[in-house]
């Protein structure tokens, strides 16, 4: 049997469901600024994270049209390296250092959740659209420009679970004002064996690590976001009270490490 970095181990490693990093990923995104009740914020932080009083219930909203390779042109095979997906970050504290953090995401490729669960984001399985900007624009396909709009939505289990509307108003030419909080995940791996089920095998709090992050093409404007109500979802607890600015930009990185910045894994 071969070794590879994740399941299933096979005789000859090719159908692990994702490639020994390092990970290369491009994307257009639209993300959305929005304000949720402060309380329903800090109630999705993990013990070792504080609310960011001062954010006063800020987070992000993202969907992301994906494409991604690892070391041997994966990115041929776009059936199973091609991907959509929808989260919230959070923002918040940790030790007094201004993070955020990933409560909730949607993904709609199998391969993205299993790179996900390894880097702490807890990915469940989603259908994801947004709008498309194609060289040849037509009534179809929106220019980056001014007044130019772009809406995405996310589902899950057969239920609409966000609705996202960013309308064009200027370029930034300051990408570096695009820059975020790190990002902070939770990595949670319970024991099914009776007995152990309170001592999960793995239990950090993580930090992203991104290397060669790109923008480009990046536009600001107005947001637009709902988290409607479902049934059997808590997603909508975050649902905003006020939105802020919208952003369509490209986005470029790799992922070859993760900080751990707390580690309660049952020895």
């Amino acid at each position: 049997m071969k070794s590879t970095f994740f399941v299933p181990i096979t005789p000859r490693g090719l159908s692990t469901i994702a490639p020994t990093p390092p990970w290369h990923y491009s994307g257009d995104f639209l993300v959305i600024d929005f304000w949720s009740d402060p309380k329903a914020a800090a109630a999705v932080l993990p013990e070792e994270l504080e609310p960011d009083h001062k954010a006063e219930g800020h987070a992000q909203a993202y969907f992301v049209d994906w494409q991604f390779t690892g070391e041997n042109d994966e990115f041929l095979d776009p059936a199973r390296y091609q991907y959509r997906e929808f989260f919230i970050l959070v923002d918040a504290l940790y030790e007094g250092r201004p993070v955020a953090f990933c409560p909730y995401i949607f993904v709609d490729n199998d391969s993205a959740i299993a790179r996900g669960w390894a880097q702490g984001f807890p990915k469940r399985r989603g259908e994801i659209f947004q709008t498309r900007d194609f060289a040849a624009h037509s009534m179809a396909a929106p220019r980056l420009a001014r007044g130019s709009r772009f809406g995405a939505s996310a589902s899950t289990a057969g239920q609409r679970i966000a609705r996202g509307i960013v309308t064009l108003d200027s370029e930034v030419t300051n990408l570096a004002a695009l820059g975020s909080r790190p990002t902070v995940n939770l990595r949670h791996f319970p024991r099914l064996a009776a007995g152990d089920r309170k001592r999960p095998a793995v239990h950090e709090l993580v930090e992203s690590v991104m290397d060669n992050f790109t923008a480009a093409n990046a536009w600001s404007g107005k947001g637009e976001l709902s988290l409607p109500v479902c049934e059997n979802e808590e997603i909508s607890d975050l649902a905003p009270v006020r939105c802020g600015n919208g952003y369509r930009m490209s986005v470029s990185y790799s992922v070859t490490d993760l900080k751990t910045l707390v580690d309660h894994s049952s020895k």
